[in-house]
């Protein structure tokens, strides 16, 4: 890390603090009242949640800011998961008796349409002194910092490296600490500092990096594979559509994610994506043309990378469904799906959406 620039930017963020001491006790009382709510959910009570209590524990999350109308989104959540695999992966992750990695990689890899964000938010805000708190902003602050060898991508935060970033802020936190800025108390204090001032408009924060999305792993083509997979689904959703991920759509044939929307005498329509991070294609190109045999199946498109794209071309030039696939390089998804948190989020803010709804 640059020591000269955090020691600059801690100097900044003092004297933030000093000129606005209305906004910064705001903060502080914020920070307060995150960790309370975290900590009034006990090992016990996430094992027995109602989906009221899950919408409760989820929609104050900073993470589902870009949730206008957040009871949808974590009904889909337990549609998707089903409330109990969700009380007892929610206390694992947090309460569990294994090491983060495994907790994290265990939560990753069994649930759908929660990503790092919202799980990290978790941790810290139950855990301020132990664990970090990641999202796009973390990511901004460190590379401003000139820390290197940090995943651009969710899809590439496995356990392992979310201890490793979590060591990372701990670092920085005994930094400041050393500098004298005893104000940053916590990691949930550090991701106020990281707000306020290490959001800097030179860091390039928006080209993908494909060789990033190369899975290397097994364990790297799931989380790949089931990040692309949420990010569709979620795509969907801010476009208006009812979005559900592996969704059976036709006999044989459950696909990745649907948009679905019912259209004036037209009746019901779905659009079906097919995630392919690595491996067989084959399947793929079974399902998208098992799908076909719903009528109200109007779209098929794969979801993969370039090199994949001509593969699965190749390989559909004598079907009959060669004219019918749709191609969506899953780069392009991940810059779509940032453009679309980055809209939402700013809409909400303007509080059009009554809170609660």
């Amino acid at each position: 890390m640059n020591e000269q620039k955090l020691t600059k930017y801690l100097a900044s963020y003092k004297e933030w603090l000093i000129k606005n001491p209305s906004a910064a006790n705001e903060a502080k009382q914020e920070q307060m009242e995150a960790q309370q709510k975290a900590h009034a959910f006990t090992k016990e009570r996430l094992l027995s949640l109602s989906e009221d209590d899950l919408f409760e524990y989820l929609s104050p999350l900073w993470a589902m800011a870009m949730w206008g109308n957040k009871h949808y989104q974590i009904d889909n959540i337990i549609e998707a998961n089903g409330i109990e695999l969700l009380r007892k992966q929610f206390a694992n992750l947090i309460y569990g008796e294994a090491d983060i990695e495994k907790r994290w990689d265990d939560f990753r890899s069994k649930i759908k349409g929660i990503g790092p964000a919202i799980m990290s938010e978790l941790l810290c805000k139950t855990y301020p002194s132990q664990y970090l708190l990641w999202n796009k902003k973390t990511y901004t602050g460190f590379k401003t910092l000139n820390i290197d060898n940090l995943p651009r991508y969710e899809a590439r935060l496995d356990g392992k490296m979310y201890a490793l970033l979590s060591s990372i802020g701990r670092e920085l936190l005994a930094k400041s600490h050393e500098y004298g800025y005893n104000e940053i108390c916590d990691l949930l204090a550090l991701n106020s500092f990281i707000w306020n001032e290490l959001q800097d408009d030179s860091t390039d924060c928006t080209i993908p990096d494909k060789e990033e999305l190369i899975a290397t792993t097994k364990k790297d083509a799931t989380f790949i594979h089931n990040d692309i997979r949420d990010k569709v689904a979620e795509i969907g959703h801010c476009l208006g559509f009812r979005a559900e991920v592996e969704k059976k759509v036709a006999a044989g044939a459950v696909v990745d994610a649907i948009w679905e929307v019912t259209i004036g005498n037209m009746g019901r329509v779905i659009y079906v994506f097919e995630v392919q991070t690595s491996g067989s294609i084959d399947s793929l190109i079974l399902n998208l043309m098992k799908a076909k045999n719903n009528k109200a199946v109007q779209g098929i498109v794969a979801v993969t990378d370039q090199k994949q794209i001509e593969q699965i071309k190749k390989e559909i030039e004598s079907l009959p469904i060669k004219d019918e696939v749709k191609f969506w390089d899953y780069t392009e998804v991940l810059k779509i799906h940032e453009a679309l948190q980055f809209v939402n989020e700013s809409i909400n803010r303007l509080g059009l959406v009554p809170n609660g709804l």
